[in-house]
């Protein structure tokens, strides 16, 4: 039975293949009675700058476990690992038609959860593949057209293909592994296994997406790219077939609807055809870039070191009095802010991030909290015209060209004097007073977030820090409702799923909630088939 050992710490100048004399040293024992040995978590502790650790989480086996945990199994950081039997899903057999409508990464993991019960569903995607999405996105970046259906959040992998890749969640759930897993086996590097912050990066997260993709397709899902549900067929309150860009019916009887928390036009169709939605808190704010090599230096106490990834960084602050908060949010190391539209009018920001995350600059959302009381009008689309009030107000103040709205840190917090502006967003940034594109309580709970992060991280202030606005799509600006067995409360057969149905936010969550919902449909399908046999 295997061990697991927490806190195993290394110094910065100690590499990785230390930890096997540091697990010996420890309890006394040879090399030879290790039997195998792996890293299973690494994580930085900067408690103490600039003196960093490594520390260490490893699994190990040796020649004689019971006199071992005989004599060690007191220590507090030692665990012996129960064996646990490789779940092997059912193999079903079913004649519905399942669809699944979007390309993220719920939609993705659904459908390959779905592979592995022996199912073949059709996968639709409005956007287009990675390779041709990625050069339309390039083509607007440097002052061309916007798209509407291929843009950083329409088209294959969905939103997280253009971001920093991260695989962190707060959710607790078993399949965590299972995602990580399945990351490695299409491309993604193996230490995702290990960090105690799992990143793929956006260069390599493509060639992730695409392999799954193809994965996908030796295993009987149809793809089709650049195909928009545009309506659903509903015959007495179930299901039975969706609307592909408003004449060509696709018969099913289920869906699985993964829109991504962009697809506004999908909300509306679903609002017009009185599913049960209901409007869902987010957060708006602008992006803030610092020089890497400071947070760097907030964070570590050294500029850089190469046993050290970048610095990142995660801040809260609430007013108590008005029940707002101010947080950083989708931080991204050595990376770059990115033009994340998707209609025509309006300026949004995103951050992004290679693998290496190698950049000068730091980039992270700076937003705060919103909810119902804050948007105009009522109904579950309150929140949608809420983003687009300001998206549109940003592009007016950019200039009409998608540029974007920028201010110096400082000349934002009201210090006088001339500030530069240093940005990385494309197509570029036009100089403005961000009071105008926010509402005036989002300006002052970011001001006084401000002053409270700097406390956090000394430094955080400064002139050489730019905002650009403005931050809009955190998540999904609204829930469609679905009950305990997954299903929309509204219509049988219809599964939201992931961040556009507003059940999950980032790329894990979004994977590991597809996957939920594979689960659910496909135990309904086994209990269905199993009533169907013969007694």
């Amino acid at each position: 039975m295997p061990f697991l050992l927490r806190n195993l710490i290394l110094n910065l100048d100690e590499a990785d293949d230390r930890l096997v004399n540091l697990l010996c040293d420890r309890f006394g024992l040879h090399p030879s009675a290790v039997l195998s040995f792996n890293l299973v978590r690494k994580g930085i502790d900067a408690r103490k700058k600039p003196r960093i650790k490594i520390v260490c989480t490893v699994e190990f086996t040796l020649d004689d476990e019971r006199s071992f945990w005989e004599r060690y199994g007191g220590d507090s950081d030692l665990t012996q690992i129960p064996a646990s039997p490789e779940t092997v899903l059912p193999r079903l057999t079913d004649s519905r038609r399942i669809v699944i409508v979007g390309a993220g990464p719920a939609g993705l993991f659904t459908a390959l959860r779905l592979t592995e019960y022996g199912l073949s569903p059709l996968l639709l995607e409005r956007g287009k593949p990675v390779s041709d999405r990625v050069r339309d996105v390039q083509a607007f970046w440097s002052g061309g057209e916007l798209d509407p259906e291929s843009n950083v959040q329409f088209g294959e992998g969905g939103a997280g293909t253009f971001s920093d890749g991260k695989l962190t969640t707060r959710v607790k759930d078993p399949n965590i592994h299972y995602v990580l897993d399945r990351f490695v086996r299409f491309g993604a590097p193996q230490e995702i296994l290990w960090l105690a912050k799992p990143h793929i990066g956006t260069d390599q997260l493509r060639g992730v997406v695409t392999t799954l993709r193809q994965h996908l397709e030796t295993q009987g899902v149809t793809i089709r790219f650049q195909k928009r549900l545009t309506d659903l067929v509903v015959h007495n309150g179930r299901l039975k077939g969706a609307i592909i860009d408003g004449r060509e019916e696709c018969p099913c009887d289920i869906l699985v609807l993964a829109p991504g928390h962009s697809a506004r036009d999908t909300y509306r169709m679903l609002a017009e055809r009185q599913l049960h939605l209901e409007p869902k808190p987010f957060a708006i704010g602008v992006r803030v870039e610092h020089p890497q090599e400071l947070i760097n230096r907030i964070q570590y106490g050294l500029a850089s070191h190469p046993r050290l990834p970048p610095a990142d960084y995660q801040l809260t602050y609430n007013n108590s009095g008005t029940g707002r908060s101010a947080y950083s949010f989708c931080m991204c190391p050595g990376g770059v802010v990115v033009a994340s539209a998707s209609e025509a009018g309006g300026v949004v920001t995103n951050g992004m991030s290679g693998h290496l995350r190698n950049a000068p600059f730091a980039n992270s959302a700076l937003v705060v909290s919103v909810g119902r009381k804050d948007f105009p009008g009522g109904g579950p689309l309150a929140g949608v015209e809420f983003q687009r009030q300001w998206e549109r107000v940003a592009f007016r103040i950019g200039g009409g060209d998608y540029r974007a709205p920028a201010q110096n840190m400082l000349s934002f917090l009201g210090h006088p004097g001339s500030h530069p502006l240093t940005s990385s967003y494309r197509p570029g940034v036009r100089e403005a007073d961000l009071t105008q594109v926010l509402p005036d309580y989002v300006v002052s709970t970011l001001r006084e977030g401000l002053v409270h992060f700097d406390r956090k991280m000394r430094g955080f202030v400064t002139g050489e820090a730019t905002l650009t606005g403005v931050e809009t799509r955190t998540s999904a600006p609204l829930r469609i409702v679905r009950g305990e067995d997954f299903q929309s409360v509204s219509l049988a057969g219809l599964y939201p799923a992931g961040e556009g149905a507003g059940y999950a936010g980032g790329i894990m969550s979004a994977a590991l909630d597809g996957i939920r919902v594979a689960d659910a449909i496909a135990n309904s399908l086994h209990c269905s088939q199993q009533t169907a046999e013969p007694q």
